[in-house]
């Protein structure tokens, strides 16, 4: 007989595979975006400026389209489609739609006509370089109604993940990575016609990449059912429950946009060129934590959301931690190659055109200490989504606050020798200190949970982690060497190393008994020989 983790490993398996592969196409589009800005503006006076530009309605991001919003309404949105049948449920859609649209459209129009005081409030160290105020400020204005494109696109995209459509909502990003690079790269090269400073045409291809992203997803819309109607009904029960569940929500992840204001304010007095490291760096972090962390949090919250709404608590438990247990499993491998092979990897990517020997060796730092927190990264995104499940948005709330304080007090203990690293490092610990106040507060909430399995799970894949870890760092400079170095070394050596490595761990794995991974493992044997 099968057991229920074992059911629900599968599902969310299959679920976040599908996931997976399409982030995972989004977010090689993206360092293809980041790979053009480190060749055509390197590190320095121009993306520090683009970093803060594009940060400023980044912030605003997470509360009303991948944060707040997004769980609130697909929790409500997910009991509606199983209690209240079809035209309720579209109803409440279409009510969502147009509130969204005018509450962030006029976000938007006060934060373009705002932008001066709020760039000098975040970056107030610019205005010390001559024309770096003023750069950050005209991007931040074009930059901003790319809030409520985005907003929109996240909201069909919690309406498709509902109704079981994962891979297109996810690919969708990469629609935004390619117009990004595109028209981007299109119309930096043609501004210095103009008397703009290129780097002003890649904050405009961030607009259009932000409306291919919506777009992309519109005829799935269509085609589940959905049909656009102005629907305004501030009393609507459905509405009201979506708010109530989304305001503390707000405070929570207002926490949250407080450390990055936090982090982007240390980093812009540092030396020049630091918070372009930070933002290379956790692109390439993103990566993995996209890969894992968000694709298992988007394949577990409809899941949850559905045991949590006909009260089957022990499935929800089981769905849970069979997230964890995945989380375990592929975040502890890939923080572990991320701080071993960070050099080579941030070479290999970045360093050509205007990128130098430098700019590597200082973002590869600030990958490792990144890297050190991507478990708790991925563990938070599976965790917050299985407390709006379950209608408590206090403890997040509090988890984030707790975060901010920790991270402000390992900043400032940090920052004097470690500079930019520190924020790196600060971030990391401070996740750490949120995963094990939510850890602590769900286990009091569910009754319990099996922290025996998930402890041997960690620790075998621990020492399987370090032990392929150890072996790459040994193999990547050896076979570099063999292979004549130069760029084809590079590709080839990492190509090679990283696949010995991948091999080595599924042995280790094999060879330790992980349940986890022999699950997957018979799973993707069985989806082969179909």
């Amino acid at each position: 007989m099968t057991s229920p983790i074992s059911n629900h490993t599968e599902k969310i398996a299959r679920a976040a595979g599908a996931v997976s592969i399409a982030v995972f196409a989004s977010r090689i589009l993206g360092l293809v975006r980041e790979q053009v800005f480190a060749a055509l503006f390197g590190a320095g006076y121009a993306f520090d400026a683009f970093v803060v530009a594009y940060r400023i309605p980044n912030l605003l991001r997470d509360l009303f389209a991948e944060g707040a919003l997004s769980s609130a309404f697909v929790t409500v949105f997910t009991e509606y489609r199983q209690l209240r049948g079809e035209e309720r449920t579209w109803r409440l859609a279409n009510n969502v739609l147009v509130c969204l649209s005018l509450l962030v459209g006029g976000v938007v129009l006060v934060g373009m006509f705002c932008s001066p005081e709020i760039v000098g409030l975040m970056a107030r160290d610019f205005i010390l370089v001559p024309g770096k105020l003023g750069l950050t400020t005209l991007m931040t204005r074009i930059m901003f109604p790319f809030l409520l494109l985005i907003s929109v696109a996240a909201l069909v995209m919690g309406i498709l993940n509902t109704e079981g459509k994962f891979f297109i909502p996810s690919l969708a990003s990469s629609f935004f990575n390619l117009g990004a690079i595109v028209f981007g790269v299109g119309l930096s090269l043609a501004a210095p016609f103009f008397g703009i400073h290129p780097i002003v045409g890649m904050a405009w291809g961030v607009l259009i990449g932000g409306l291919l992203q919506l777009l992309s997803q519109v005829p799935l819309l269509f085609k589940v059912g959905f049909r656009p109607a102005w629907v305004l009904d501030l009393k609507d029960e459905g509405l009201r429950r979506i708010f109530k569940l989304m305001l503390p929500a707000v405070v929570g992840l207002s926490a949250t946009q407080v450390n990055i204001f936090i982090n982007t304010f240390y980093a812009a007095s540092c030396p020049q060129g630091s918070l372009s490291w930070l933002s290379y760096a956790y692109r390439l972090f993103h990566l993995p934590m996209g890969l894992f962390g968000v694709a298992l949090s988007i394949a577990t919250l409809p899941l949850v959301s559905r045991h949590a709404a006909v009260h089957d608590f022990p499935a929800l438990k089981a769905a849970f931690q069979s997230s964890l247990s995945l989380a375990l499993l592929v975040t502890i491998p890939a923080a572990c190659g991320l701080i071993f092979l960070a050099q080579p990897i941030i070479g290999l990517i970045y360093q050509h055109g205007q990128f130098t020997g430098i700019d590597t060796q200082q973002t590869a730092a600030a990958l490792s200490w990144y890297a050190l927190g991507l478990f708790a990264f991925a563990a938070v995104k599976i965790m917050v989504p299985v407390f709006y499940a379950l209608n408590d948005t206090r403890i997040p709330v509090i988890g984030s606050f707790l975060t901010v304080a920790a991270n402000l007090v390992f900043i400032n203990l940090t920052l004097a020798p470690l500079q930019h690293r520190a924020i790196a490092l600060s971030t990391s610990l401070s996740t750490f200190v949120n995963f094990f106040f939510l850890g602590a507060m769900l286990y009091h909430k569910l009754g319990g949970l099996e922290v025996r399995p998930l402890l041997a799970t960690l620790l075998k894949v621990s020492a399987a982690s370090l032990a392929m870890g150890l072996a790459v760092a040994y193999l990547y400079p050896v076979i570099f060497d063999r292979l004549g170095g130069g760029l084809f070394g590079q590709l080839l050596g990492l190509g090679v190393t990283i696949s010995l490595g991948i091999g080595l761990y599924a042995l280790l794995l094999s060879f330790l008994s992980i349940p986890e991974f022999r699950e997957l493992a018979g799973h993707l044997k069985a989806r082969w020989k179909k």
